[in-house]
């Protein structure tokens, strides 16, 4: 395989993703529980999916039963959505490198959602915690 990206990765391109792991942490902590796991389950899978054309072949469908399996697992344990995340983390990196990009027009894609796959993975081997008291979620009388 040869390698793809020629673009030379700089600290925008690698922090912006953070601020994005950080606003679906956000978003997805509102939920409450089981909500937020299965929500959590469901999004990973739908993740295990976004490279079906990316340019491994056969590879790609192997990936996606893998990253299934694990969205399935997560329904009941966080442990197995964060395996899912670091599993795309890498699938992410061998884009970069060897593959396409996750967003045909973006070369640097790949490489920032590997960024945010970790940010993520973070949170759900911490078991998902809530960020935002309850006491914040109320509405005021």
């Amino acid at each position: 395989m040869s390698q793809q990206s020629q673009i030379e990765l700089s600290w925008p391109i690698l922090l912006s993703p953070i601020g994005v792991a950080i606003v679906i942490i956000g978003l997805f902590s509102l939920l409450k529980e089981p909500q937020r796991q299965h929500f959590s389950a469901i999004f990973l899978a739908g993740a295990g999916a976004a490279y079906l054309s990316g340019g491994f072949g056969l590879w790609e469908f192997g990936f996606c039963a893998i990253i299934t399996l694990l969205a399935y697992q997560g329904l009941r344990h966080y442990r197995a959505i964060a395996t899912g995340w670091v599993l795309h983390t890498c699938w992410d990196i061998a884009h970069h490198y060897y593959g396409n990009p996750i967003i045909p027009f973006s070369a640097t894609s790949s490489i920032g959602c590997a960024v945010c796959d970790l940010g993520l993975a973070a949170w759900y081997w911490m078991g998902a915690p809530q960020l935002f008291s309850s006491r914040l979620l109320k509405k005021a009388p």
